[in-house]
C-alpha cells in the first residue's frame, strides 16, 4: 500500500484536534488498516475544508447512534469535548437522534456515553 505522507500527516493532526493521540487498537488490530483509516478518512474526509471539527463530530455522532454503533462511537463520545461539544448537547443529541432513528438506540447510545466517560483514555 502507498502511503500518501501529507494525508498521513493531516490525517494525524485531525486525530490530535479531536483529542485522539492515536487510535492504539486499530493499528494494534491491522497496521495497514491503521494506515488507510487515518490518511483517508482522517486525512482526506476530516480535514476537508467547508465544515467545522465540530460540526464533523455532531455528524458522526448522529450516525453513529442512529446506527446504534456503540463501539464506534466511545471513542467520539469520550472526545466530543475537544471540539466544543458539551455534555448537554451530546445528551440532547441522543435525544434528538432516538425519535427518528427508533426509541431502542438511545439507551444503547446513553449506557455508550456513560461507559465512555468512565473509562481511561487509551
Amino acid at each position: 500500500m502507498t502511503i500518501d505522507p501529507e494525508a498521513r500527516a493531516r490525517g494525524i493532526d485531525v486525530l490530535e484536534q479531536l483529542g485522539w493521540n492515536d487510535i492504539p487498537n486499530l493499528k494494534a488490530m491491522d497496521e495497514e488498516f491503521y494506515d488507510f483509516t487515518v490518511e483517508n478518512c482522517f486525512g482526506a474526509v476530516w480535514a476537508r475544508e467547508g465544515m467545522s471539527m465540530r460540526d464533523r463530530e455532531l455528524i458522526t455522532l448522529a450516525v453513529l447512534v442512529a446506527f446504534n454503533r456503540t463501539d464506534g462511537m466511545k471513542p467520539h463520545l469520550r472526545n466530543a469535548h475537544h471540539v466544543g461539544i458539551s455534555e448537554r448537547e451530546v445528551r440532547e443529541l441522543i435525544y434528538q437522534v432516538m425519535y427518528y432513528a427508533g426509541w431502542s438506540v438511545g439507551p444503547n447510545a446513553m449506557r455508550a456515553y456513560k461507559e465512555a466517560l468512565s473509562e481511561p483514555a487509551p
